[in-house]
């Protein structure tokens, strides 16, 4: 199996957002779903957004630098 990034998609309740993405990005995003499924039916690419948003937001040394020094400033 290929090592991904992303792990077993949690079902949680969704907040709608519209977005355009390039063609090149949906396609993608489709290659990893399939791949993420490993078999199984494909992940749609509209599942993968928020959990790929989320592991790019909790391993941002600087966003989370800045949140942190953002905080200690609101004390």
């Amino acid at each position: 199996m290929t090592k991904l990034k992303l792990g077993p998609i949690a079902d949680d309740r969704p907040v709608k957002i519209a977005l355009e993405l390039p063609a090149a990005l949906h396609r993608d995003l489709t290659e990893y779903g399939r791949l993420l499924a490993d078999g199984a039916a494909p992940i749609e690419p509209a599942k993968l957004i928020a959990p790929m948003l989320e592991r790019f937001i909790a391993t941002d040394r600087g966003f989370a630098k800045a949140r942190r020094i953002s905080s200690s400033e609101k004390l």
